[in-house]
């Protein structure tokens, strides 16, 4: 499930999540702490990334900081107020999707009635 169509529809919610709890985070890091978190499951492009977290930086979700690191120039990208407020209303959204889901799911396992 690697790269599946169902992770692909929640990864802007998954790096907002990732900005909430740790405050900001740059790019790579934020590809192995998913890598981390799903024991390697989940594997997040560069390509598939850089997109989501330029369009939330334009939608005003995020702000982006830029500091020397041993000589190179790194991005660190944290929540706005606004994208704190979008998190919790992304996160709302996919608990309610999550639930539906499994009442589906346990629903569709069981003998159908007729």
């Amino acid at each position: 499930m690697k790269n599946s169509q169902l992770y692909k529809g929640s990864l802007t919610t998954i790096i907002m999540k990732l900005l909430e709890e740790n405050g900001r985070m740059y790019g790579y890091e934020i590809t192995q702490k998913v890598k981390l978190i799903t024991a390697g499951e989940l594997n997040i492009t560069e390509g598939a990334l850089y997109p989501a977290l330029h369009k939330l930086e334009a939608d005003g979700h995020l702000d982006v900081e830029v500091e020397k690191v041993d000589n190179r120039l790194r991005k660190y990208y944290k929540l706005t107020e606004s994208g704190k407020t979008e998190t919790v209303n992304r996160l709302t959204e996919l608990e309610g999707f999550i639930k539906n889901m499994q009442t589906l799911v346990a629903r569709a396992a069981l003998k159908p009635e007729y």
